[in-house]
């Protein structure tokens, strides 16, 4: 699946319940070789301040429509894609 700006995906929480979430950014890692999105709530996009919530993704295989995404559990992978998003929001600005 392709991500494009501006695209919506519903992610459910730990109990279930499912949200809104706007795509800000996806981007790979060379090194790393893992891909990575940027969203925020929905009800949020149009607030001055928003926040926003980074996942490690994989496409599901045979599902176009479908990721996995996993939490970002050290440290030094967070520093990484914070680094990122700091460029690519003041790239887009």
């Amino acid at each position: 699946m392709a991500l494009e700006e501006q695209e919506r995906i519903i992610i459910p929480d730990e109990n279930g319940e499912e949200h809104l979430f706007e795509v800000l950014f996806t981007f790979d890692v060379d090194e790393t070789s893992h891909s990575y999105i940027a969203v925020v709530p929905a009800e949020q996009k149009d607030e001055e301040e928003v926040e926003v919530f980074a996942f490690r993704y994989e496409e599901k295989e045979g599902d176009d429509d479908d990721l996995a995404l996993y939490q970002i559990e050290t440290d030094e992978e967070w520093n990484m894609v914070e680094e990122t998003l700091n460029t690519l929001t003041e790239e887009k600005e």
